[in-house]
């Protein structure tokens, strides 16, 4: 029998948890800490039936914590696995070795207090993950790289150690920005930032700031292509918020880790396995068609053709499935809402090309490599360095695996033409793959991103829906809290969870961000006074 779910015992809420090594922050002492709503620690008599829609990280969080408080959880995943845009499948090699194939690489910095305490459950040291010693990121015109490896994690120092270091973003370079106009980002809140800067676009923000161009990478691929969008199209209060919470706000600095083998064997089969422990039903490979309120309370849910009533409901789906259910149900929400569902956008295509190669890439390539000005070419990762499963292919076969990501692709653009480009510019940053056979390739094209448009934010929905039975996580959700990316989902997932036990009396789950604000006082006071 599976025991209870206890907060002591995963160091989700508890100094004695920090003691042992497992509270979810990291080094930064000034976390901020969301307390979760009071109640009685489980449901006490019959619990509620929750359905949960979506198996990614938002799904999975609050299928979690749900769960754990004695809810009847049924998790829906259209897909054949959980994991969202973190699952993986099997795949079968022209050498008739099985590989897992994903959507591609993705950092788990130390920031995401949430989500490492979502997978802390399974696995309370962390060890499926593991750190990579750097962030390089590489220039093509200058042939210049910059590094993370030596620069200090805590604010102020980690800026200026950046510009001491940098190669590219030198003294010069910071005293011709115009300082008024980056006051911004010394005083970052959330939901402020939005009210100031998100009629801006990134790419004007940055021009306004005199941003060097020979450092827009550091914005442009580090930050806004983490959103899969044009600098043209993004918020600038996305960009200066992704600044606060990796860089200026926090002390966990730019390095991070990633799963040591691959998704669904690191992380998400543990944790069905966990949430199965819990009494939650997990049915992949099922779609929602539509939902329903019930007369007398309750929300009916249509999956492969069979209705269910439960008593609530969260929506966990990525943008255009979360428009697909909202258009098919009529009498979810109200219309303003619905409206604001309907206008949700899309970020633009992008690409994923896993190459298996016949030999080695060279000794020193690094596990993860940004790269900026090799045309399409947005970062080189050699997974053998860091992910069990592929270390065992180069072992047995002496050859690489790598991996080419393309961000914010032209939807019209020719996708095998893009599939050649990203090869070439391969040979481009590391010349020794010129000679190297592909003995398989595999390239995932997708368009499923939540795009955070100049302006949008209001639309944008909340946790909290017309219907107070119904709930909405996921990265696209407006939280106002610092979280963004998988940390926003994981962090919406949560507090999805958390509105639905507050209504119920039960206590929810406690939460951790990076600081709401700049972490200087001082300099807080400069921006305001410079913002008048």
């Amino acid at each position: 029998m599976t025991q209870p779910y206890d907060d002591r015992r995963t160091g989700v809420t508890t100094r004695g948890a920090a003691r042992t090594g497992t509270a979810p922050r990291g080094r930064d002492r000034r976390a901020a800490l969301l307390p979760a709503p009071p109640g009685r620690h489980r449901f006490p008599g019959e619990a509620p039936a929750v359905a949960v829609i979506g198996g990614g990280i938002a799904g999975l969080a609050a299928a979690t914590a749900l769960a754990e408080r004695g809810a009847h959880v049924t998790l829906h995943e259209r897909g054949p696995t959980l994991g969202g845009r973190l699952a993986g499948w099997p795949v079968v090699l022209s050498d008739g070795s099985t590989a897992t194939m994903s959507r591609g690489f993705h950092a788990f910095f130390r920031q995401y207090y949430n989500l490492r305490g979502l997978l802390r459950r399974v696995d309370p040291g962390l060890d499926s993950l593991t750190g990579l010693p750097d962030y390089p990121l590489r220039h093509g015109g200058s042939g210049l790289r910059d590094s993370f490896a030596r620069v200090p994690r805590t604010p102020p120092f980690s800026a200026v150690g950046f510009v001491a270091l940098s190669p590219t973003f030198g003294w010069r370079d910071l005293f011709r920005m115009d300082a008024r106009a980056a006051l911004p980002l010394l005083d970052v809140r959330v939901p402020e930032v939005y009210a100031r800067l998100d009629g801006v676009s990134a790419h004007d923000f940055l021009a306004r700031v005199r941003f060097p161009e020979a450092a827009h990478h550091l914005a442009f691929e580090v930050f806004s292509r983490s959103f899969f969008a044009d600098p043209r199209e993004l918020s600038a209060a996305e960009l200066v918020l992704m600044f606060h919470i990796y860089f200026l706000g926090s002390s966990e600095g730019l390095l991070f880790d990633v799963p040591n083998e691959p998704f669904p064997q690191a992380l998400w089969n543990p944790l069905r396995r966990y949430l199965e422990g819990h009494g939650a039903r997990v049915r992949t490979g099922t779609a929602v068609e539509s939902v329903a309120p019930v007369p007398g309370g309750g929300l009916s849910v249509t999956a492969e053709g069979r209705t269910r009533r439960h008593d609530a409901l969260v929506l966990a789906l990525d943008t255009e499935g979360l428009r697909t259910v909202v258009a098919a149900s009529p009498e979810l929400g109200d219309g303003p809402w619905r409206a604001r569902i309907g206008r949700l956008r899309t970020a633009p295509p992008f690409l994923v090309s896993r190459l298996w190669l016949d030999r080695r890439v060279a000794p020193e390539r690094p596990g993860f490599l940004g790269t900026s000005g090799y045309g399409p070419l947005d970062n080189v990762s050699v997974l053998e360095r860091w992910e069990g499963e592929a270390a065992r292919w180069s072992r047995r076969t002496g050859g690489s695996v790598v991996e080419l990501h393309a961000y914010a692709v032209a939807p019209d653009a020719d996708r095998e033409k893009q599939q050649r480009l990203l090869l070439d510019e391969l040979h481009r940053v590391y010349p020794e793959t010129a000679h190297a056979r592909v003995v398989d390739a595999r390239h995932e094209w997708r368009a499923d991103c939540p795009l955070f448009p100049v302006g949008g934010y209001a639309d944008r929905p909340t946790v909290r829906t017309p219907d107070p039975w119904v709930t909405v996580a996921g990265d696209l959700v407006r939280t106002e809290l610092p979280v963004a990316l998988m940390e926003r989902a994981a962090t919406s997932g949560f507090l999805a969870a958390n509105a639905l036990l507050e209504k119920w009396g039960v206590r929810g789950v406690p939460l951790w961000t990076v600081p709401s604000e700049g972490r200087s006082a001082a300099l807080r006071a400069l921006a305001r006074l410079g913002g008048r």
